[in-house]
């Protein structure tokens, strides 16, 4: 299981404010591109992205669903990464101080990713989460103004 926590020295508020951009979700998750709203309002329960994710030479089309969304302070997610099966990423926002303490656990959830689940495969998560929370830092404490913009602007698929 890996869990990762990170201090953002932002409030709760301007955190949530850059997961709810849908058009962010790329900056900050590691490996992924073409992010695109596939139904829903970003970042409601039932809301889904979909989005290509690299590794190396090959391409993962992946899919997520808000399963859990309290504003400033949880958002759960399931990451359906097609036959590699799902994984449950949970993102606790608590406030420190000014700031944010984000606790963020990711864990296979479905398929068998859970039976391919390891140490070893925990200390790759571990690196790219380390680099995921630290891109979520950056764009949360960048430029005064530039977060907290509010709920993702994209539109679903076909509308």
């Amino acid at each position: 299981m890996a869990v990762r926590h990170r201090l953002i020295r932002k409030p709760p508020e301007d955190v949530w404010g850059v997961l709810s951009d849908a058009e962010r979700y790329g900056d900050w998750v590691v490996g992924t591109s073409r992010a695109e709203l596939d139904e829903g309002q970003w970042p409601d329960v039932g809301a889904a992205l979909r989005y290509e994710i690299k590794l190396g030479p090959l391409t993962l089309h992946n899919r997520t669903v808000v399963r859990r969304s309290e504003p400033t302070a949880v958002l759960e997610l399931e990451a359906d990464s097609g036959p590699l099966g799902t994984a449950r990423i949970a993102m606790e926002l608590r406030p420190w101080g000014q700031h944010t303490l984000l606790i963020f656990d990711e864990h296979p959830l479905r398929g068998p990713g859970g039976a391919l689940h390891n140490g070893l495969l925990d200390m790759a998560q571990q690196v790219r989460h380390r680099a995921m929370l630290g891109r979520l830092a950056r764009l949360c404490e960048d430029v005064e103004g530039s977060v907290g913009a509010g709920p993702g602007r994209l539109r679903p698929r076909g509308t």
